[in-house]
């Protein structure tokens, strides 16, 4: 990575927690449309020690001051191992390993487990983007410096954020894919409606959304979509619960605390939005989930009973519909879950740009992402082809897609 000295006047720090710096000055940067950017969502990781020691998150934030004022930061943590990214990297440890090259720590920009499209560098809407930009390159080096890191790894990027990484230092881009929902119909307007949305689909998958929602609607069990300020202690104890039982049920960790749960409640209920399902009064089944600006991003699922179609209705059908009724651009899904196709959130592009400190690795690395970039173009390509949308006015038919409900993540 090229030094790059930025001006007399930009003092870079690194900061060992969200606690070093004022909400009101972090909300000031953060992303207008990335709720997991804001203070209280970082910090309530950290307080309810979701991250921190022991956890495999040591935070190292970075923060860029331009006259005492914060006009730059990005959140970044300290790795010991590859778990929670989702931006999988765990063949690169394992090369490493194998040549005798150190891996672990790493330094790695995200949003603990949240593989959420976001806004990782924080930027000052006054300030020099360019300028701030690379002192927060020079920032992330230098954190990786202290801790003799042996890369670093900016993930979930915006576009414009990759290009201007890629610009800043020796970085190497990589290109991998989720399922997304954009707001937008065939005029490149949003949809005036739920039933617009499926007016667009191919006849098959509207049958079977409608018969999804309609099983749902049918049966013994009552949906509610809920902000987070009317969700009762009931309501909350319950999304702990779902969360932990779906964690568990698909072998993974269950990293969020249960004081993390309380702590979102106080500080962060305007950001979320929860979808759930009551058999009488009792919360069986549901999704956590927060909004901010244009967008809406789906979390974390669970249910108590074995139900079918509730998972597609909490966790697919009533955010686009909330999507749709609120004018938001786009709805996120989680990672992972080929099954989303069929629901309409089609194959999206995931950015992410990485700095190895080793030559060799960094050599091997090089040659391999163009390849992998190309063949997940080419994935994307076929699965869109396979999606439920028309591509005239014809039917036409598509290819099968797997249909298997629910993952850790949703």
């Amino acid at each position: 990575m090229p030094d790059q000295t930025p001006p007399a006047d930009l003092e870079i720090t690194i900061l060992r927690g969200m606690s070093e710096v004022a909400p009101s000055e972090w909300d000031a940067i953060a992303g207008a449309d990335d709720p997991f950017s804001d203070h209280a969502f970082l910090d309530a990781l950290e307080r309810s020690e979701s991250v921190g020691a022991g956890t495999g998150w040591m935070p190292r934030h970075v923060a860029v001051r331009q006259g005492g004022r914060l006009v730059g930061a990005v959140a970044a943590y300290k790795k010991d191992d590859s778990w929670g990214e989702f931006t999988f990297d765990f063949h690169w440890a394992r090369a490493a390993q194998q040549a005798g090259i150190r891996y672990f720590p790493k330094l790695v920009a995200m949003t603990p487990f949240t593989p959420a499209t976001g806004t990782r560098l924080l930027i000052a809407e006054d300030a020099d983007r360019d300028v701030v930009l690379a002192a927060l390159a020079k920032g992330l080096r230098q954190a990786a410096d202290e801790l003799g890191a042996s890369s670093i790894h900016a993930l979930y990027l915006s576009e414009p954020e990759r290009r201007g990484l890629l610009a800043a230092g020796d970085f190497m881009p990589r290109l991998s894919t989720q399922f997304h929902f954009l707001n937008q119909d065939d005029a490149g307007q949003p949809h005036p409606s739920f039933e617009a949305f499926l007016a667009r689909m191919r006849s098959p998958a509207r049958k079977q959304i409608r018969r999804e929602r309609r099983e749902v609607a049918t049966s013994s069990h009552r949906v509610e979509v809920k902000e987070g300020a009317t969700l009762t202690d009931r309501d909350w104890k319950a999304l702990h619960v779902f969360y932990r039982m779906n964690a568990a049920r698909h072998g993974a960790f269950g990293y969020l605390t249960p004081a993390c749960f309380d702590i979102l409640r106080e500080t962060f209920a305007h950001r979320v939005l929860a979808v759930l399902a009551y058999d009488g009064d009792e919360p069986v089944a549901g999704s956590l989930n927060f909004e901010k600006g244009a967008c809406l991003y789906g979390r974390y699922w669970g249910t108590t009973i074995d139900a079918e179609f509730l998972h597609f209705e909490c966790c697919y059908h009533r955010l686009i519909e909330r999507a749709i009724e609120q004018g938001y651009r786009r709805v996120e899904a989680g990672a992972q879950g080929h099954h989303k196709i069929k629901r309409g959130l089609l194959p999206a592009e995931i950015h992410s740009v990485h700095w190895l400190r080793d030559p060799r690795l960094a050599r091997a690395v090089a040659e391999f992402l163009p390849e992998e970039a190309h063949a997940v173009r080419m994935e994307m390509a076929d699965l869109e082809a396979a999606g439920p949308f028309r591509r005239d006015r014809g039917e036409g038919d598509a290819p099968s897609l797997p249909d298997a409900p629910g993952d850790p993540e949703k």
